[in-house]
């Protein structure tokens, strides 16, 4: 992949129930007792280990990828980011919100920077350490990945560090591509929330430019 990793020792899936939080644990147990048909876990990647392309998220949502144990699937944030990888050919078959709805990501995978639910959206700094393995055992598996997207502080952190590269040479600034190592392109954008997209901080416009690049980028 073109970069030293931190060492770890875990796979690049956190164990559904993962006790290594526990807050989340307790925030889990809380919703498993409010809603249980859901997911309540932590959300493994979704996508093609052969990928070129790696989004990297916050964490899931409680309504979202919590509810239905999918990355990015089943709140707002999932409609701008599925809509978008169909667009520009990461992903085939129309998105609906479920995880039977059919849809495949083509040289493209999504994961978290933390697995599991925190609550209000705000994963404490010793939960993305705890998580930081998994996320490291994952950057690993993808022998051809050439670009990263950190969708957030939080996910571009995790990635820079992840990877022992010093925070203060690759600032996190939306639509900014950082060169990590030869071959290895990070590119940082907003979070796709509709915190975000509400406010005007991140508009359809500003998030397509960032895929139109990547596009460019990759073969």
């Amino acid at each position: 992949m073109g970069a030293a990793l931190v060492e770890t020792a875990l796979g690049p899936e956190a164990p559904p129930k993962c006790t290594r939080c526990p807050r989340l644990v307790a925030y889990r147990a809380e919703n498993e007792r409010q809603e249980p048909d859901w997911f309540n876990g932590a959300v493994a990647s979704f996508g093609t280990p052969n990928c070129s392309l790696l989004i990297v998220g916050l964490a899931p949502g409680r309504n979202g990828a919590n509810r239905t144990g999918r990355p990015f699937t089943g709140d707002y944030a999932g409609d701008l980011l599925y809509g978008t990888l169909i667009r520009y050919g990461f992903a085939t078959g129309e998105y609906h919100a479920r995880v039977d709805d059919g849809l495949r990501l083509r040289n493209c995978m999504i994961t978290n920077a933390v697995r599991c639910v925190p609550p209000q959206n705000k994963p404490e700094p010793s939960e993305i350490a705890n998580c930081r393995p998994y996320f490291a055992a994952r950057l690993e598996s993808l022998p051809k990945l050439k670009v990263i997207l950190a969708l957030g502080r939080i996910a571009h952190d995790q990635t820079l560090t992840t990877l022992a590269k010093r925070k203060a040479l690759f600032p996190f600034a939306h639509g900014a591509r950082h060169e990590l190592a030869p071959g290895l392109a990070l590119y940082d954008s907003f979070h796709c929330s509709r915190y975000n997209t509400n406010t005007g901080r991140l508009t359809t416009e500003m998030f397509h430019a960032v895929f139109e690049a990547i596009r460019h980028e990759l073969p």
